[in-house]
């Protein structure tokens, strides 16, 4: 790529001119602001004292020196001490040339050898559907995985399932008082909205406990810890642990249901893992390790039992790390699957993606198990990401407030409906076709709106705003995708031009600005993945696709491409065109997105 032989050429004319020694890779090079004409932008203040030079004179020196080493360079400018080099349309042209018949270009090819980087997402309770708050994780996890396998690493998925604790005794209970063997069958509900139902179900009659305790003159923190229905939840998990049979059977058929409804949910959503992991067989070598942590002194017993861990020291508090009745809590699974995920993968990396409401028990996470000898802890990585929220606030899964993930598919499968309908777009297609292409826009318009927003960010999100087909959304980038390939298929019946196998004649080729301006986005893409992967950010390959699409609808609207009446330029722009149709492809594939040929 024309940056790095341009940091070559400077890195070596600093030597020369200035007897200044630096590694080219260390020198920065950007993108010349619109203000100023250019396309590489190099500052030069950094090197003037050692120059003993104003800086427009250093600037000029280098410029000039520069231009004679690299024949790319058609001219150059400077403004104070930016240095602005301008590249020739020659190199331009030859670039797409030399990439139009890979379709792979920006990705680089992982190693299935390698130490895996292990991914960690979803992470669902047992105990309710997945819902709006889990689709951010979801997408955000895979679109991770997608980013890191496109930079070029061997990338293993997992999911934790959370599929014992107090909180899904709260279902089960509720569905032994309430529930009057209700089935999924008999109700017709997925597994994994009826079990939802009655953590509900919980949550009110545990409330309704709550006040009539306080109506009796208990205070209301010692009601909601001697409510009947906690204290019952309290028992049937401790009997859990104990290996009760009814209650592992009842356990066993209820998340049953679950799983059922999650892999529905996570077919339409479109992601998958390599491997799930379940806290009810993993707690267990979490009780191990914390007896390791006793028999070594860096964990403690309190007065009442409980196992704790003294984190004074980093600034943080006291840990519980078993109950005082014995019972384990998420942290001491953790400490389990984070062993056991070491030992089956030997990973190069573990990220979490989990929500940023977690920063403290990753935080704990990692400092127990360093204190427990696990030098591999420094592996750990947090992917911590904002909360979801709608127009109307905050979600509660207790108080059923929640957008469940279904729900929102459906009603944004049937929005696309609407849309595309009004805007003519399917006339063309078959029912089936149109039912495809409508769940295609709506997953679409949903990845995109959420993956486009970096992840450490809050986000609001708005269903009508994310299915536009104008401004930076999903289905913007889908129709512009189908707008090329439409090009496409009309050169290739109109014109007899195929992408690959008719050449122009490039000596005689002239760029336009806009078209210019396309081919320069085209040549960010692999510096874009790299960054992306490195920030873990799928925003930045989101906002770059739109980038792109922007780019190339500006040149559409602004050059003739089939119109024109010489023949080689006429190939090249088919050529450019199908290049771009690449580039949104690859770069939507890392965000879950398919792109249609027909809209």
């Amino acid at each position: 790529m024309i940056e790095s032989l341009l940091q070559q050429s400077i890195s070596e004319v600093l030597k020369n001119l200035y007897a200044i020694e630096v590694q080219p890779d260390s020198l920065v090079l950007q993108a010349t602001s619109k203000n100023f004409e250019g396309d590489f932008t190099f500052v030069v203040f950094p090197y003037v004292k050692q120059a003993r030079k104003a800086p427009d004179m250093v600037g000029r020196e280098l410029g000039e020196a520069v231009q004679q080493l690299r024949p790319e360079v058609k001219s150059f400018n400077v403004v104070k001490g930016f240095l602005n080099f301008v590249i020739n349309d020659d190199y331009w042209i030859h670039f797409v040339a030399q990439h139009v018949s890979n379709d792979k270009y920006g990705l680089k090819t992982a190693q299935p050898d390698a130490a895996p980087i292990v991914v960690e997402y979803s992470s669902p309770n047992t105990n309710k559907p997945l819902h709006l708050g889990h689709v951010r994780n979801n997408l955000l996890g895979w679109s991770v995985s997608q980013l890191l396998k496109a930079n070029g690493n061997n990338v293993k998925m997992v999911n934790l399932v959370n599929d014992r604790g107090i909180h899904i005794c709260k279902s089960m209970l509720a569905w032994l008082r309430f529930g009057n063997g209700e089935t999924p069958e008999t109700s017709g509900l997925k597994g994994d909205h009826l079990v939802g139902k009655y953590y509900v179900e919980f949550d009110k009659h545990y409330k309704a406990e709550i006040k009539e305790l306080m109506e009796q003159g208990m205070e209301e923190e010692e009601a909601k810890k001697q409510a009947p229905l906690l204290l019952e939840a309290q028992s049937m998990l401790k009997r859990w642990e104990e290996g009760d049979k009814e209650v592992r059977a009842l356990w066993e058929k209820m998340n049953s249901w679950v799983y059922a409804g999650f892999d529905e949910t996570y077919k339409r959503m479109g992601v998958g893992f390599d491997k799930i992991y379940y806290e009810s067989n993993t707690y267990m070598l979490g009780k191990e390790l914390v007896q390791k942590g006793l028999d070594m002194g860096v964990l403690y017993r309190r007065d009442d039992g409980a196992v704790c861990a003294d984190l004074t020291d980093a600034g943080l508090d006291h840990k519980v790390l078993l109950r005082k009745d014995g019972t384990s809590v998420y942290m001491t699974q953790d400490l389990g699957t984070a062993l056991l995920r070491q030992h089956d993968f030997g990973a190069e990396q573990l990220i979490y993606v989990v929500g940023n409401e977690q920063d403290y028990h990753f935080q704990v996470l990692k400092i127990i198990l360093k204190r427990l000898g696990f030098d591999w802890a420094d592996k750990l990585y947090h992917l911590s990401y904002g909360m979801v929220e709608l127009p109307n606030g905050k979600m509660k899964s207790r108080e059923g407030t929640v957008v469940d993930a279904d729900d929102l598919i459906s009603e944004m499968e049937q929005t696309a409906a609407d849309m595309s309908k009004e805007h003519g777009k399917n006339d063309d297609l078959s029912a089936e076709q149109q039912q495809q292409l409508f769940h295609i826009l709506a997953l679409g318009a949903l990845k995109y709106f959420i993956l486009k927003v970096d992840p450490t960010k809050n986000m609001l999100f708005n269903p009508a705003e994310s299915i536009d087909f104008n401004g930076n959304t999903g289905p913007f980038i889908q129709y512009t995708h189908a707008r090329i390939r439409s090009i496409i298929r009309k050169a290739e019946s109109e014109q007899q031009i195929t992408v690959v196998g008719t050449n122009p004649n490039l000596s005689t080729l002239a760029l336009g600005e806009k078209e210019r301006e396309v081919i320069k986005q085209l040549h960010n893409l692999p510096d874009t993945i790299d960054a992306a992967a490195a920030a873990y950010s799928p925003a930045m390959v989101a906002n770059y696709a739109y980038d792109l699409a922007k780019a190339f609808n500006s040149f559409y609207q602004d050059t003739p491409i089939l119109r024109d009446a010489d023949r080689d330029t006429m190939i090249f722009r088919i050529q450019l065109c199908s290049m771009v149709a690449m580039a949104l492809k690859n770069t939507m594939m890392i965000l879950g997105i398919e792109v249609p040929d027909r809209m």
